[in-house]
């Protein structure tokens, strides 16, 4: 099934798509998504960052563009690692403007 076209994603969620899709293994470890913040001239606190992030992760799976590995306990997830679902390459691709080959 192709993304929806009116899909939105921040621009966080373009960057863990992107870095997942261009990342040549299929799981893709979390901390190299704290990347994003060292562009900006005035980031967030360190602990915010992995906050942003887990929730832009945790959007991103609800979403089914990713799927995440990671420890459960009683009371929550902690994710370690993600990869790309079909409809997240699908996504993905998208942004970087490539079309996409039917598959027959």
């Amino acid at each position: 099934m192709p993304p929806n076209v009116d899909m939105r994603f921040s621009r966080l969620q373009q960057y863990i798509l992107l870095r997942a899709l261009l990342k040549p293994m299929q799981k893709v470890d979390r901390e190299g998504f704290l990347n994003f913040y060292k562009k900006q001239t005035r980031p967030p606190k360190p602990f915010l960052q992995i906050k942003i992030v887990s929730k832009s992760l945790e959007g991103l799976i609800d979403k089914e563009m990713l799927v995440g590995y990671g420890v459960r306990t009683p009371h929550k997830w902690f994710i370690k690692e993600v990869r790309l679902t079909n409809k997240g390459r699908a996504a993905a691709q998208k942004l970087l403007g490539e079309q996409m080959a039917l598959p027959f």
